[in-house]
């Protein structure tokens, strides 16, 4: 499933274009936990493949809020697995102040013994939505799910916070996207830069890389992407006169 979903931003960024999906992270829970919980709820034994909804939980991270939405219309439209249900913590936070976009699916696993069907779940949110929740689950680890009220207020106060921090992000999502897009270009140009540099000293061509070297360090410093890609056709021109 990770795979998957890895491969969808991989499509994104293939063509050219800005994924909704930023990471994925997933688990199989461990058997510890399975048992634990089984007992909190009074799940039997031989019910939890069928009654135990995350134990497999996938984690889908998005830069901005509207992004979630995106990201479920994907997965609304996928054949390979069978959505069960889902929450809309986003828009609905819990009283806690947790935000999140909940899916529980159906995915059919190959096993040895032929096809198994498990029961797993989608968490899709925010880099600031996952932040807090790391957060919360650590305090509710370490205060067996009896955190103190003035803690659990200040818990609250930064989940608004959070979801105030997305908002304001979305306000200039095409300004941050625009400036990721400028800074993959540069990156990309000045890799090359090194590649081409990295080639002229494999041809001899010693003085002339480290020349090229020290105009890259001063162009790293606050030049432009056409400066740079000047500097880079000027070593692709060094490069084919020494190379024939």
């Amino acid at each position: 499933m990770k795979i998957k979903l890895k491969s969808i931003r991989k499509e994104y960024r293939r063509r050219n274009e800005y994924s909704p999906i930023e990471f994925v992270t997933g688990r199989v829970k461990e058997v510890s936990s399975m048992l634990e919980k089984a007992n909190k709820f009074g799940i039997p034994i031989n019910r939890l493949e069928y009654e135990l909804e995350d134990i497999a939980g996938i984690r889908v991270m998005c830069q901005f809020v509207d992004d979630i939405e995106t990201v479920v219309q994907l997965l609304r439209k996928r054949t390979d697995m069978q959505i069960l249900y889902e929450k809309d913590y986003v828009t609905n936070g819990k009283p806690s102040g947790y935000r999140s976009y909940h899916m529980i699916i159906k995915y059919p696993v190959n096993m040895a013994e032929g096809q198994k069907e498990i029961l797993a779940e989608f968490q899709i949110r925010t880099l600031s939505m996952n932040f807090w929740a790391t957060i919360e689950h650590s305090l509710n680890y370490k205060y067996k799910q009896e955190i103190p009220s003035e803690i659990k207020n200040k818990l609250r106060n930064a989940a608004d916070a959070a979801f105030q921090l997305d908002e304001g992000m979305l306000e200039i999502k095409e300004e941050i996207k625009d400036a990721q897009k400028l800074f993959e270009v540069k990156s990309d140009v000045i890799s090359n830069i090194m590649n081409n540099i990295l080639t002229l000293s494999s041809l001899g061509k010693i003085a002339e890389a480290s020349r090229y070297q020290l105009l890259l360090n001063k162009l790293i410093e606050e030049g432009d992407v056409w400066e740079f890609n000047n500097l880079l056709h000027s070593i692709q021109r060094d490069i084919e006169k020494y190379d024939n």
